[in-house]
């Protein structure tokens, strides 16, 4: 499972637009807007969450959920309480 959150930060890293994830990942530019647009975790078919899973990471973007380490000790994103909690937004 992945959040819009992830999918926002992802792109920035990459610098990428969220029509470029659409093409890269074979899916189409609403469905990444409507799952950016998501609160927390993405909602939507597991085969459309593993296409963009799979273009973050031919780009070299891993997605570490929570409690999860990073398999490969490279640079990620990851907040660090969840949002609301802090009583800050980002």
């Amino acid at each position: 499972m992945i959040t819009a959150s992830q999918m926002r930060a992802a792109r920035a890293l990459l610098g990428m637009d969220q029509r470029t994830l659409a093409e890269r990942a074979g899916v189409s530019l609403p469905t990444i807007q409507r799952m950016e647009a998501s609160e927390g975790d993405v909602r939507d078919v597991a085969e459309t969450h593993m296409k963009v899973i799979s273009a973050f990471r031919a780009e070299g973007v891993e997605m570490i959920g929570d409690h999860e380490r990073s398999n490969d000790g490279g640079r990620g994103v990851r907040l660090a309480h969840p949002v609301g909690l802090t009583g800050r937004t980002h």
